[in-house]
């Protein structure tokens, strides 16, 4: 049954005034369909409580894009030129007369001024309500809303209404046609004994018993890339892309960014990986900690709960590769929450509450602050929650940020995913280079994400999108891979091994959002791979589809993902003080994302800023990057797309070519 937040009704009754003259009404926002895992059961009796948000339209997001383009396009002359996070703060702002058009609206309808609280930028109001007062103030009725497939109980309404004169001032209120999943906030949840797939994208094999045999062209190589088709280690990593032996010296502002959440690094873990594949790191190299709302920094090799690999995986490599500049962690939420978001519904909002404080507050694409639905709420009732206050805007971010984690676009509600786009966007503004790990299933997601396969419609065949990749303002990470018969020197093929049960076909995803446009960088590119590779598939052209109705398997104008591609197949590492093989485009985003970083500091020792947000640099100059032509990411029941000449939905425009892209972006102002 829904459990309702217990808050004192007479206490609220009381505040209530007299209920005010009519006033003309119109519909704000209504399902069009209803959706075909949730059932819409019992009706919430008047006297619970909801906490309602009611976000504000912002200012100029509609320029957002261009002002992007202005300082990340190598054609453009303010390349390089950010913004500061104050000005940034001051061009999304919203107008003091959209607060208090809509708190007027609230105080004449009987929420008693007292009740409502508002950010100091006044991005968002919230104020908690009796069910009673929603319905009446919205014009609805509240319902719970039953998952076919399993216990998980969500609250929603069909319909809500505004009045006329305020429609224009609010963006979005919810609870609302959202349904929005309820947590137990003092119930913890276990993680499961494997990290789920489609939040933490990587998977693992123990090591083979005897090895294949070494291709006959190994020979000639260096003892420590002879075998990089069935070990990819740094040296191999470093082969493949021409990266320095010995990195430039370190500048104290340039550190690398890691997120996690959920799942938390074991030091002697790392240290056992330095130690045999990294040994030129000093051990006490470890990342710099940046917790948010109560995360710990690292768990013990031995708590399996809390240390699945994740964490591990994304500062070995980091660690190893860019050393001795330095990796940041953001390890975030207490360790209530975190397991819960990694088990039900993964978010970036406490992350990127921590590095932009206005973030926590305003609104957005029909998203205000924090959902207090599915974000955590701070300080935490649970025993041994995070007693502190939400962190707000408390770390700079650093220049270069990955993120290993992700799941279904549809997942997500997408004035959701809108909201957390806009924010990556001004991270780029700000100079920050943001990538993402594409996802491992091909053009489907996680079996059970949505079907049992991962994919959408009735009948489990339309392609299924990932998230944040399909961002327009992150840079997505494919996954590439050497066969066990070559060597470094040959060119990678798409990421695609069986891994069995679940993940028999673990391959690069890629494909096109259900959400988001194809950006104006990206066009051209996209243009050629419909000209010259046709893919076969029946298709739709629209966003936000009928998946019920649509004969058609994608998004012909949806943003085509991934952006680029590293090696993600085959890497030694230790988890819970075991020696393993790990597989995922997990692997990618954090190699990727160390090439920016090496990048910056070369850039940084001519006297010049970060590289940004580098999508559009690439697509200007794809000759930089690795082509990468052979293999395909399946799913759904489909060959799903083929790697080929030019940009591609599996592995992008390719893999790096250190040389060549330290050469274009020194060139760059």
């Amino acid at each position: 049954m829904f459990v309702l937040k217990l808050v004192a009704v007479a206490a609220i009754a009381a505040l209530s005034n007299a209920a005010p003259a009519p006033i003309k009404h119109v519909q704000h926002e209504k399902r069009q369909t209803p959706s075909s895992d949730w059932v819409k059961v019992a009706r919430i009796e008047g006297t619970a409580i909801l906490p309602m948000r009611i976000g504000l339209t912002q200012s100029n997001l509609d320029k957002g894009h261009d002002l992007l383009m202005e300082v990340s396009h190598p054609d453009s002359p303010k390349y390089g030129q950010y913004w500061t996070q104050e000005e940034v703060h001051d061009l999304f702002g919203p107008s003091e007369e959209r607060v208090q058009a809509v708190r007027q609206w609230l105080e004449t309808s009987g929420i008693d001024g007292s009740r409502i609280v508002h950010s100091d930028n006044k991005g968002w109001l919230a104020f908690d309500a009796t069910v009673e007062e929603a319905e009446k103030l919205l014009l609805t009725e509240y319902y719970e809303h039953e998952h076919r497939h399993s216990s998980n109980v969500r609250v929603g309404c069909d319909e809500y209404h505004v009045p006329e004169h305020i429609q224009p001032h609010v963006d979005y209120i919810t609870p609302g046609i959202k349904l929005t999943p309820v947590v137990k906030r003092d119930i913890k949840v276990a993680r499961r004994s494997t990290p789920p797939f489609k939040k933490s994208t990587h998977h693992s094999l123990p090591l083979p018993e005897t090895w294949p045999q070494l291709p006959p062209a190994a020979g000639s190589l260096p003892a420590d890339v002879q075998g990089c088709g069935v070990n990819i280690t740094p040296p191999c990593w470093k082969a493949l892309y021409k990266l320095p032996d010995v990195n430039p010296p370190s500048t104290p502002a340039n550190s690398l960014g890691l997120f996690e959440q959920g799942d938390y690094f074991a030091i002697s873990d790392v240290q056992s990986y330095l130690t045999e594949f990294a040994p030129y790191v000093p051990l006490d190299h470890l990342p710099i900690p940046a917790l948010i709302d109560g995360a710990a920094y690292s768990e013990p090799a031995n708590n399996t709960d809390l240390v699945g690999g994740e964490a591990n995986l994304d500062i070995d490599i980091a660690t190893s590769l860019i050393y001795p500049q330095t990796v940041t962690l953001y390890q975030t939420d207490d360790q209530i929450y975190s397991p819960q978001e990694v088990a039900l519904v993964n978010t970036f909002n406490t992350f990127l509450d921590a590095l932009d404080g206005s973030y926590c507050t305003y609104s957005a694409y029909g998203e205000t602050g924090n959902d207090p639905s599915i974000d955590p709420i701070y300080p935490d009732p649970a025993p041994g929650g995070y007693k502190g206050k939400l962190q707000c805007g408390v770390y700079k971010p650093t220049n270069v940020i990955s993120a290993s984690y992700g799941e279904a676009e549809h997942d997500l509600p997408f004035d959701y995913t809108a909201r957390q786009c806009n924010e990556f966007l001004k991270l780029g503004l700000q100079g920050v280079s943001v990538s993402f790990a594409s996802g491992d299933f091909g053009v489907a997601s996680a079996p059970g994400d949505d079907s049992s396969n991962g994919c959408l419609g009735p009948e489990g065949k339309i392609f299924n999108p990932q998230y944040p990749s399909n961002c327009p303002y992150v840079t997505s990470v494919g996954g590439t891979q050497i066969y066990a018969d070559q060597t470094v020197l040959d060119p990678e093929s798409v990421m695609q091994v069986n891994l069995g049960g679940a993940a028999a076909n673990f391959s690069s995803s890629g494909g096109f959002s259900n959400y988001f446009p194809q950006p104006s960088y990206q066009q051209a590119a996209v243009a050629q791979y419909f000209a010259r590779h046709n893919p076969s598939y029946p298709y739709y052209s629209e966003f936000q589809v009928n998946l019920n109705t649509t004969k058609g398997l994608y998004n012909r104008i949806g943003r085509g993902y991934p952006d680029v591609a590293s090696n993600g197949a085959y890497m030694p590492a230790y988890v819970n003080g075991e020696l393993g093989q790990w597989f995922g485009t997990s692997l990618a985003s954090p190699t990727f994302a160390s090439i920016l970083t090496l990048l910056n500091e070369e850039r940084a020792a001519v006297g010049k800023g970060p590289i940004g947000f580098i999508n559009p640099v690439l697509y200007a100059n794809p000759g930089v990057l690795n082509d990468i032509v052979n293999g395909t990411n399946l799913g759904c029941d489909s060959g799903g797309f083929q790697a080929v000449p030019g940009w591609d939905p599996v592995t992008g425009l390719g893999t790096a070519n250190y040389p060549k892209m330290k050469s274009l972006f020194l060139s760059l102002p």
